[in-house]
């Protein structure tokens, strides 16, 4: 418990250099305690992570355009980023099986809800279109000089193709938004792998997707964290570097066309078998201020979907760039 909220559902992450410290976003859907975001800092100075460096300092709950909180289980809130000073981004991956729509929002560090980007409509989800329920919008960032804000669905929309399965890829759009106009731009498709492992029993929940982006430049290099899980077995967390250059935009099509270029997509990383670290359901991707000896520290943080079996999980990497 933090300040009388059930602390947990930690499904993104984002730095505020200005008063260092960080934003970690709630995916309560308003059911538990008023949907929220928590305000922490992570201490790094002596180039160590190590117990008791993490602190939680406030909450803030997130209000709807009324300016009230959001009514219980009328969004699933997800993203989270810090895209200019004092203006906060949330995405909600929307609840598809209840035709409630993914939404990209702007607020202020109050809370206050001050304008909704436009999503386009192939997005929305009905029968036949839009995002499948579960695979919305979980990911949300900026670019580095703040132009350009990304945010993509965690799997194929109904008309591009099936979800990830056993033996089975899924084609996610990624989302270009214009900061400066709000305005949705480019689209691509990035190649969702595989369920890495067959649940136990077979027949039992599997999901796999793409849960963050983090640009690493302007000009669409970033860091792409996917996550897939089966009951029985439990999470696998993979982190690769992708390149939108050279990629299809694929904006002007409802559906995919039978022909594309998707993102280029190179593999850095997995959490479990490269660093020894059993993954809880990390969703949450971030950099944080330079560590001692220059390099950045790259925070992964986890949702435990309120699970009692479940853990919040922070991982630190201290990463160099080229």
């Amino acid at each position: 418990m933090f300040a009388g909220t059930q602390m947990g559902g930690l499904s993104s992450i984002t730095y505020d250099a200005s008063r260092g410290v960080f934003y970690a976003i709630s995916d309560d859907q308003s059911v538990i305690n008023p949907a929220r975001y928590y305000t922490l800092s992570i201490d790094l100075a002596d180039g160590q992570f190590d117990s008791g460096d993490i602190t939680f300092l406030d909450v803030t709950t997130l209000l709807d355009e009324s300016g009230q909180p959001y009514a219980p289980a009328s969004f699933d809130p997800e993203g989270l980023v810090l895209a200019r000073p004092g203006i906060l981004f949330h995405s909600s991956e929307g609840i598809a099986n209840r035709g409630i729509n993914p939404f990209v929002n702007r607020y202020n560090l109050d809370g206050e809800f001050t304008k909704a980007a436009p999503v386009p409509s192939k997005f929305l989800p009905t029968a036949t279109q839009g995002v499948r329920q579960n695979y919305g919008f979980e990911s949300l960032n900026v670019t580095p000089d703040r132009r350009f804000l990304y945010t993509a669905s965690e799997g194929a929309l109904v008309q591009d193709g099936p979800a990830a399965n056993i033996g089975v890829s899924s084609n996610a759009r990624i989302l270009q938004y214009d900061l400066s106009k709000l305005r949705p731009g480019s689209e691509y498709v990035y190649v969702v792998d595989p369920v890495a492992d067959v649940p136990v029993p077979p027949t039992q929940f599997r999901v796999s997707g793409l849960v963050e982006l983090l640009p690493l430049d302007n000009v669409g290099t970033m860091l792409a964290l996917e996550r897939s899980f089966s009951v029985g077995v439990g999470n696998t967390v993979r982190l690769h570097q992708i390149r939108t250059q050279g990629a299809t935009d694929v904006s002007g099509n409802f559906a995919l066309p039978s022909s594309f270029v998707p993102v280029s997509k190179e593999f850095i990383l997995d959490v479990q078998d490269d660093l020894g670290i059993v993954p809880d359901n990390l969703e949450g991707m971030a950099f944080g201020p330079a560590l001692p000896d220059g390099r950045l520290p790259l925070i992964l943080v986890s949702d435990n979907n309120f699970d009692p079996l479940a853990v919040t999980q922070f991982i630190v990497l201290a990463v160099t760039l080229e």
